[in-house]
């Protein structure tokens, strides 16, 4: 592994090239300024799906879920927690499957909520079905490096 990571911003999707030391040391956005992690779940959108997934070096959960969907409302708590306890080192999204159809189908959503994994635009897990916090981190962390 190199001595640095590309992050994407949150906020204005610039490519951030970081240091690895300063991961965990609240980075802010070059170009922007503001905070590259949040420790909440990116609005993940047509707009900036692709960049996030294919630009981060660190590993992007996300969250495909519905507004009509309850088991998708129960989980996201459960889903905030977990981005508390994931990030800096796991960059966390939610995609509506509604108003992101295009990218639902490109992924064969077929139930929701359903978490997938990606690291550098690959898919390393995929799990369906509601879960807590900790079983979203325990999940995701068993599949990341």
């Amino acid at each position: 592994m190199s001595d640095s990571l590309h992050i994407v911003c949150p906020h204005c999707s610039a490519t951030n090239r970081l240091p690895n030391l300063r991961l965990t040391q609240a980075p802010k956005c070059g170009q922007c300024h503001q905070s590259l992690f949040n420790k909440q779940a990116l609005q993940l959108t047509n707009s900036n799906f692709d960049k996030q997934l294919t630009r981060n070096d660190i590993p992007l959960l996300v969250d495909f879920w519905a507004d009509w969907c309850g088991p998708c409302k129960m989980m996201a708590p459960a889903f905030t927690q977990a981005a508390q306890m994931l990030e800096p080192h796991v960059r966390l999204g939610k995609l509506n499957t509604e108003m992101e159809a295009a990218i639902s189908a490109r992924y064969n959503i077929r139930s929701i909520p359903t978490l997938i994994l990606f690291q550098k635009g690959r898919e390393l897990a995929r799990q369906a079905g509601a879960m807590s916090a900790q079983d979203i981190v325990k999940w995701t962390k068993s599949h990341c490096h």
